[in-house]
């Protein structure tokens, strides 16, 4: 019920606290939960930022954790959300556009093992998170599975323009602009079915 309770939680009662759809992403539930985001966090985030800097890799985590909340609010718009998983999955799908775009400036065989790492990574994490979605007691703590899919598709398009132009402006590739309007368009939707076709609304 603390977790319940708190204001940073995403709940679908209380979207209208627009923050909310942010701010879920500091909250866990127990030690397990945050030990394998903050984790995750650090074997792909670092790496990442020692290339492409703080400020590129924080707008790739950003999104995924707004289209998870949202991708969340329109398939699953009863499900309350916690936890960073929209961010770590935008690092991944980010992570790996980052080896298929870098791939061939990388020595073939680690750019093959790094490749087969994240699959490796996403396989296992999204199975663990269909188990406890489809398979686990009833009174264990519900899984978003959208807001995985969500989290790691923004990162793949975001993450695509943000990590395979980091010698030039983002501002200046023609891509990030394609990239960033369609995210947009799809945030816009998203929040277009909050305001006026949510059946939470209808209760």
């Amino acid at each position: 019920m603390g977790i319940w309770e708190s204001p940073f939680i995403y709940r679908p009662d209380k979207r209208k606290q627009a923050w909310r759809f942010i701010s879920y992403m500091m909250v866990h539930v127990g030690f397990q939960h945050i030990f394998g985001n903050v984790l995750m966090q650090l074997l792909l985030g670092l790496p990442l930022e020692m290339v492409h800097k703080g400020h590129r890799v924080g707008l790739v985590y950003l999104s995924g954790v707004f289209a998870g909340s949202l991708g969340s609010s329109v398939c699953e718009p009863f499900q309350a959300l916690v936890g960073a998983s929209g961010g770590v999955y935008a690092l991944t799908g980010g992570y790996f556009m980052n080896i298929l775009v870098n791939f061939k400036n990388m020595v073939p065989l680690f750019g093959f093992f790094r490749l087969t790492l994240i699959l490796f990574i996403f396989v296992f994490d999204m199975g663990f998170a269909f188990f406890r979605k489809f398979m686990a007691p009833p009174d264990g703590s519900p899984v978003s599975v959208v807001a995985h899919i969500a989290g790691g598709l923004a990162g793949m398009t975001v993450g695509f323009t943000v990590f395979s132009c980091f010698e030039k402006e983002l501002l200046k590739d023609r891509m990030f602009w394609v990239t960033i309007i369609g995210y947009f368009v799809c945030v816009l939707l998203a929040v277009f079915f909050n305001i006026f076709l949510s059946p939470v609304d209808f209760l």
